[in-house]
């Protein structure tokens, strides 16, 4: 499959029951061809408007449904999030995210967020945020803003969703992308491994993922968190080779799209996250917390990093980057020449 062929459920469920080894040989190969494999992406990930959210996912701790002890606060002031944003670069992150609790942002926010963006911008970071369901308007002054990422999940397959979330239908996060996408915004979208979903759903969501117009740029796949007061809370521990399966597959399906190990890292031992690199993953999200829930210290990435002679990314790459910077550095050996000078430029 080329990175623009459509894929059909069958062929994504076939490379779910290929052997394990095969999976993950045919994974790192694809891998190695986009993008350095001792090359780690290192994100951080702030909650700006914790809690009181009105959505019902079963698996958030911040929606105003469930009682789980998290206090609602409101959302931070711009000089707040830039200086969590200082302290993310000075920690080794390339990419800033901002999350916000809501259904969609207000109106009066707008402003406050696009001086966010520009703030993490000027600190030569790339800039993401997942604010909930965007509006054409919204998007362009993002856009306008810098913004380089938008998150909005697509959480599991369409057929599953229904089951975790009754208040945003499936077809709303597509025309959010959508609307993303024609904002000139990079797409970041992904799911959850242990909602209570069948492979075939884990399936269904990468299928879905993959045949978007244009693939995200950048992939998070979570393991389901566990907390207390969601209805979630009591579900079956994901099996670990089933989560670097769903990793291999991905990274197949989506050859030159960042996956990210997102959520659930906490409670991955060093040999499961190791298999999930060599199964493709080669981003992270960085720091002790991820919006409301535990992360690893940093001291600890760094130390598993260090085990596994993988390095964080000095600057942010894409695949496709890296075949213009491959352009660059040849048109730079041919002196005298319109390619020369353009890239000189440069």
């Amino acid at each position: 499959m080329t990175t623009h062929s459509r894929w059909t459920l069958s062929q994504v469920t076939e490379l779910f029951e290929k052997p394990l080894l095969d999976l993950l040989f045919e994974a790192q190969q694809i891998h190695r061809q986009h993008f350095d494999p001792r090359q780690v992406q290192v994100s951080t990930l702030l909650s700006i408007k914790t809690g009181a959210c009105p959505e019902d996912c079963k698996y958030c701790p911040q929606s105003s449904r469930y009682k789980t002890g998290l206090e609602a606060e409101r959302l931070m002031e711009v000089e707040q999030v830039l200086e969590s944003a200082r302290q993310a670069k000075n920690a080794g992150s390339t990419r800033f995210c901002m999350g916000a609790a809501w259904k969609n942002p207000h109106e009066r926010d707008m402003p406050y967020l696009q001086q966010m963006v520009q703030g993490v911008k000027a600190l030569g970071l790339e800039a993401c945020m997942t604010l909930g369901t965007l509006d054409e308007s919204q998007a362009q002054r993002l856009a306008e803003a810098g913004l380089d990422y938008y998150n909005h999940n697509l959480d599991t397959s369409p057929e599953f969703y229904g089951n975790i979330i009754t208040t945003r239908s499936y077809q709303e996060r597509l025309d959010t992308l959508d609307k993303v996408r024609e904002a000139g915004i990079k797409v970041c979208s992904g799911g959850i491994v242990g909602l209570g979903e069948t492979v075939t759903d884990r399936a269904g969501l990468l299928l879905q993922l993959a045949n978007l117009p244009t693939p995200p740029e950048s992939v998070p796949i979570n393991m389901l968190v566990k907390v207390k007061g969601t209805p979630l809370a009591d579900n079956d521990d994901v099996d670990a080779f089933d989560f670097i399966r769903t990793i291999a597959v991905a990274r197949i399906m989506m050859p030159t799209s960042y996956v990210r190990l997102s959520a659930g890292r906490e409670q991955m031992n060093e040999q499961t996250q190791a298999m999930c690199f060599m199964a493709g993953a080669n981003s992270i999200f960085y720091g002790c917390k991820l919006l409301t829930t535990p992360n690893p210290a940093e001291d600890k990435d760094l130390q598993l990093f260090h085990k596994l002679g993988l390095n964080p990314q000095q600057t942010a790459v894409l695949a496709g980057d890296n075949e213009q910077r491959a352009r660059l550095e040849q048109a730079l050996l041919t002196p005298d020449t319109d390619d020369y000078y353009n890239a000189a430029v440069v």
